[in-house]
């Protein structure tokens, strides 16, 4: 029985870093990035905003989301690895720039979950720091990436986790839509006289 149980698990996790992969091939291949580097004038961090957006959805799965985001990550840090091989980047640099990124992103994630969980003004602040690099002269443009930002989560927030977590899937959407009514804003709660 524990031998049955064990086999099953190990499938499991081999499907989950399968999905995994596709999630990340999805952030990579599956996005319209000219767009985003036309309109927003942003740089590669762009694609570390869609690894992102699928790591907070990812967590609201459980151990097996939490075990697919790791897989998520390291399937980002191996291709950041092989193309800065792919580019003659030598190890030493390649390790010095790797450790540089790794810190940059993590610290990106913390504030990028406080904006997704927060107000626009808290999403807007993560952007402009991580995305814009702190050199966003335009606010609209910050704002087409906040009601972006928010618009994709309500999207991918709706997809069964089920199927995510055995197909990795993700479709995304365009940064501008004809349809402005897509574009759901966070709500604040709203209290009667006596508080409740």
């Amino acid at each position: 029985m524990l031998l049955i149980f064990s086999l099953s698990c190990l499938l499991s996790s081999q499907k989950i870093k399968i999905a995994a992969l596709r999630m990340y091939t999805c952030c990579v291949e599956r996005v319209n990035y000219d767009e985003f580097f036309e309109r927003l004038n942003v740089s590669h961090r762009v694609l570390s905003s869609f690894v992102r957006m699928c790591l907070v959805r990812m967590r609201q799965e459980g151990r097996e989301g939490k075990y697919m985001c790791r897989y998520i990550v390291h399937s980002m840090w191996e291709d950041v690895e092989q193309r800065s091989k792919i580019m003659g980047i030598d190890a030493i640099h390649r390790k010095e720039a790797m450790k540089a990124m790794t810190e940059t992103f993590y610290a990106a994630i913390f504030g990028y979950d406080e904006g997704i969980m927060s107000d626009d003004c808290v999403l807007a602040a993560a952007l402009w720091r991580n995305l814009f690099s702190r050199q966003c002269e335009d606010p609209k443009q910050l704002e087409l990436m906040v009601e972006y930002v928010r618009k994709q989560m309500q999207f991918i927030d709706a997809l069964d986790g089920d199927d995510l977590l055995l197909t990795g899937e993700v479709k995304w959407r365009p940064l501008v839509e004809e349809n402005a009514q897509s574009i759901l804003k966070v709500m604040r709660p709203t209290y009667n006289d006596t508080g409740l």
